[in-house]
């Protein structure tokens, strides 16, 4: 199974819950685990869905691209105006989904100890190499508290990972 970014989390937790998965594959779990970034605000669910009842999907969006990514503020305003704005703001009620899949692991502080011991499968954690320290720093985290883990990482590739990069160290993981 693969997963990346918060989708990498979702693999994982279904791992740990007893799903039938032989291998595992994760790219930048998103936690944030050190101070090498701002955590996100402790009702960030909250806040999210609250923007979206109120109909205000557009700053639910914009909530999610500066305090979860880390978008600089003035960077949304010129984003509001591209034809892929109302796509994201269609989804946005999905943001709230994202961050409680994420739990508290955005808080800033260490990564839970014993919650995934149970996932003793061949997992493999990826970061790209021109990813930021906080996303680098994650995917150590999670490779030091799991117990069959490796890591790697695709030189000069971001967050958004390249079909291209990624492909042939999956096919080696998977069929090796």
């Amino acid at each position: 199974m693969l997963g990346g970014s918060s989708g990498a989390v979702l693999a994982l937790e279904a791992s740990a819950r007893g799903l039938a998965i032989k291998k595992l594959a994760l790219y930048e779990p998103p936690f944030i685990i050190d101070e090498s970034r701002p955590p996100l605000p402790k009702d960030y669910v909250t806040q999210l869905n609250e923007m979206v009842a109120a109909g205000q999907r557009g700053d639910a969006v914009a909530f999610f691209m500066t305090k979860a990514v880390g978008m600089a503020a003035e960077a949304i305003v010129p984003m509001r105006e591209t034809p892929f704005w109302p796509t994201l703001e269609a989804a946005a009620h999905t943001l709230a989904y994202d961050g409680t899949i994420m739990g508290n692991t955005m808080s800033g502080h260490t990564l839970p100890t014993g919650k995934w011991d149970s996932v003793t499968i061949p997992t493999l954690v990826m970061d790209g190499g021109a990813s930021p320290a906080w996303m680098r720093n994650a995917v150590q985290a999670l490779v030091d508290v799991l117990p069959c883990a490796q890591r790697a990482t695709l030189e000069d590739q971001t967050h958004v990972v390249s079909p291209e990069a990624l492909a042939p160290i999956l096919r080696a993981f998977f069929n090796g």
